[in-house]
Protein backbone atom coordinates (compact mmCIF):
# COMPACT_ATOMS: atom_id res chain seq x y z
CA UNK A 1 0.00 0.00 0.00
CA UNK A 2 1.29 2.99 -1.14
CA UNK A 3 1.67 6.52 0.89
CA UNK A 4 -0.44 8.19 -0.78
CA UNK A 5 -3.41 5.38 -0.60
CA UNK A 6 -2.79 5.30 2.80
CA UNK A 7 -3.37 8.83 3.33
CA UNK A 8 -6.87 8.93 0.98
CA UNK A 9 -8.13 5.77 3.43
CA UNK A 10 -7.40 7.94 6.12
CA UNK A 11 -8.89 10.75 5.11
CA UNK A 12 -12.21 9.01 3.80
CA UNK A 13 -12.54 6.93 7.30
CA UNK A 14 -12.47 10.38 8.89
CA UNK A 15 -14.86 11.62 6.92
CA UNK A 16 -17.31 8.93 7.72
CA UNK A 17 -16.69 9.11 11.30
CA UNK A 18 -17.38 12.63 11.41
CA UNK A 19 -20.68 12.02 8.87
CA UNK A 20 -21.82 9.77 11.22
CA UNK A 21 -21.08 11.74 14.55
CA UNK A 22 -23.08 14.58 12.47
CA UNK A 23 -26.17 12.73 11.95
CA UNK A 24 -26.20 11.04 15.46
CA UNK A 25 -26.63 14.78 16.87
CA UNK A 26 -28.80 15.69 14.59
CA UNK A 27 -31.33 12.99 15.26
CA UNK A 28 -30.70 13.42 18.90
CA UNK A 29 -31.61 17.51 18.37
CA UNK A 30 -34.73 16.79 16.41
CA UNK A 31 -37.14 16.41 19.46
CA UNK A 32 -36.12 19.79 20.51
CA UNK A 33 -36.39 21.85 17.62
CA UNK A 34 -39.10 24.26 17.54
CA UNK A 35 -40.50 25.80 14.80
CA UNK A 36 -41.80 29.12 14.66
CA UNK A 37 -45.67 29.82 13.08
CA UNK A 38 -47.60 32.70 12.91
CA UNK A 39 -51.40 32.05 12.81
CA UNK A 40 -52.04 32.30 8.74
CA UNK A 41 -49.35 29.71 8.91
CA UNK A 42 -50.66 27.51 11.47
CA UNK A 43 -54.51 27.49 8.99
CA UNK A 44 -52.84 26.95 5.82
CA UNK A 45 -50.23 24.05 6.71
CA UNK A 46 -53.03 22.36 8.64
CA UNK A 47 -50.54 21.75 11.59
CA UNK A 48 -51.52 18.45 13.10
CA UNK A 49 -52.44 18.84 16.95
CA UNK A 50 -49.82 17.45 19.25
CA UNK A 51 -46.95 19.73 17.58
CA UNK A 52 -44.96 21.80 19.10
CA UNK A 53 -43.86 25.08 17.96
CA UNK A 54 -43.73 28.52 18.61
CA UNK A 55 -46.86 30.68 17.82
CA UNK A 56 -46.42 33.99 17.62
CA UNK A 57 -48.50 37.77 16.22
CA UNK A 58 -50.21 40.33 18.26
CA UNK A 59 -52.59 40.10 21.22
CA UNK A 60 -56.15 40.72 20.19
CA UNK A 61 -57.65 43.58 21.90
CA UNK A 62 -60.38 42.41 24.61
CA UNK A 63 -59.13 38.89 24.11
CA UNK A 64 -57.26 38.51 27.52
CA UNK A 65 -59.65 36.79 30.79
CA UNK A 66 -57.67 36.07 33.82
CA UNK A 67 -59.60 33.06 35.91
CA UNK A 68 -57.38 33.58 38.84
CA UNK A 69 -53.80 34.96 39.12
CA UNK A 70 -52.32 32.33 36.89
CA UNK A 71 -54.71 30.63 34.36
CA UNK A 72 -55.03 33.48 31.34
CA UNK A 73 -56.37 32.83 28.20
CA UNK A 74 -56.34 35.41 25.27
CA UNK A 75 -56.05 35.41 21.04
CA UNK A 76 -52.94 35.75 19.62
CA UNK A 77 -53.51 37.36 15.62
CA UNK A 78 -51.38 38.41 12.77
CA UNK A 79 -54.53 40.06 11.00
CA UNK A 80 -55.49 36.95 9.10
CA UNK A 81 -56.21 34.55 11.62
CA UNK A 82 -56.74 34.24 15.49
CA UNK A 83 -55.47 31.12 17.84
CA UNK A 84 -56.74 31.35 21.31
CA UNK A 85 -53.62 30.82 23.31
CA UNK A 86 -54.40 29.19 27.15
CA UNK A 87 -51.31 29.54 29.75
CA UNK A 88 -51.15 29.18 33.11
CA UNK A 89 -48.22 30.81 34.73
CA UNK A 90 -47.61 34.36 35.72
CA UNK A 91 -47.59 36.27 32.70
CA UNK A 92 -44.20 38.99 31.57
CA UNK A 93 -44.74 42.53 33.26
CA UNK A 94 -45.18 43.96 29.47
CA UNK A 95 -47.50 41.44 28.16
CA UNK A 96 -50.98 43.14 27.64
CA UNK A 97 -53.38 43.15 24.15
CA UNK A 98 -52.20 44.77 21.08
CA UNK A 99 -48.86 44.29 21.48
CA UNK A 100 -46.28 41.22 20.26
CA UNK A 101 -46.04 37.85 22.10
CA UNK A 102 -44.42 34.81 21.25
CA UNK A 103 -45.92 31.91 23.08
CA UNK A 104 -44.52 28.65 22.80
CA UNK A 105 -46.22 25.63 23.68
CA UNK A 106 -48.40 22.61 22.02
CA UNK A 107 -51.28 22.66 19.22
CA UNK A 108 -54.25 21.33 20.92
CA UNK A 109 -57.17 19.14 18.91
CA UNK A 110 -59.35 21.69 18.85
CA UNK A 111 -57.27 24.37 17.08
CA UNK A 112 -56.24 26.15 20.71
CA UNK A 113 -52.73 25.98 21.81
CA UNK A 114 -51.43 25.34 25.56
CA UNK A 115 -48.59 27.57 25.92
CA UNK A 116 -45.91 26.77 28.39
CA UNK A 117 -44.13 30.32 28.02
CA UNK A 118 -45.43 33.31 26.78
CA UNK A 119 -42.61 36.24 26.14
CA UNK A 120 -43.80 39.98 25.58
CA UNK A 121 -41.64 42.32 23.94
CA UNK A 122 -39.57 44.19 25.92
CA UNK A 123 -39.44 48.21 24.78
CA UNK A 124 -41.86 50.12 22.25
CA UNK A 125 -39.48 49.49 19.60
CA UNK A 126 -38.46 46.16 19.83
CA UNK A 127 -40.26 42.86 18.43
CA UNK A 128 -39.25 39.18 17.83
CA UNK A 129 -38.09 39.16 14.50
CA UNK A 130 -40.07 36.04 13.72
CA UNK A 131 -43.15 38.18 14.34
CA UNK A 132 -41.83 41.21 12.44
CA UNK A 133 -41.12 38.72 8.92
CA UNK A 134 -44.84 37.27 9.59
CA UNK A 135 -46.60 40.35 9.87
CA UNK A 136 -44.65 42.18 6.65
CA UNK A 137 -46.35 38.61 5.16
CA UNK A 138 -49.58 39.46 5.89
CA UNK A 139 -49.19 43.34 4.97
CA UNK A 140 -49.90 44.58 8.60
CA UNK A 141 -46.60 45.42 9.18
CA UNK A 142 -45.38 49.73 8.63
CA UNK A 143 -41.92 51.00 9.27
CA UNK A 144 -42.15 53.49 12.36
CA UNK A 145 -40.84 57.10 12.60
CA UNK A 146 -37.12 57.09 12.84
CA UNK A 147 -36.89 53.91 10.82
CA UNK A 148 -38.07 52.13 13.96
CA UNK A 149 -40.29 49.36 13.29
CA UNK A 150 -44.23 49.68 13.94
CA UNK A 151 -47.21 47.75 13.58
CA UNK A 152 -49.65 48.84 11.44
CA UNK A 153 -53.04 49.93 12.77
CA UNK A 154 -55.22 46.69 13.29
CA UNK A 155 -59.06 46.48 12.81
CA UNK A 156 -60.31 48.11 16.52
CA UNK A 157 -57.54 49.65 16.93
CA UNK A 158 -57.55 53.57 16.74
CA UNK A 159 -53.54 54.43 17.53
CA UNK A 160 -50.48 52.84 17.97
CA UNK A 161 -49.27 54.61 21.00
CA UNK A 162 -49.96 53.13 24.00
Amino acid sequence: MTRKSRRLLLISCALGVLGIAAGLVLFALSDTIVFFRSPSEIAAQHVSPGTRLRLGGLVKDGTVEKADGTHVRFVVTDGGADVPVAYIGILPDLFREGQGVVAEGVLQADGSFRADSVLAKHDEKYMPKEVVEALKKQGKWQEGEGGAPAPALLPGRTSSAN
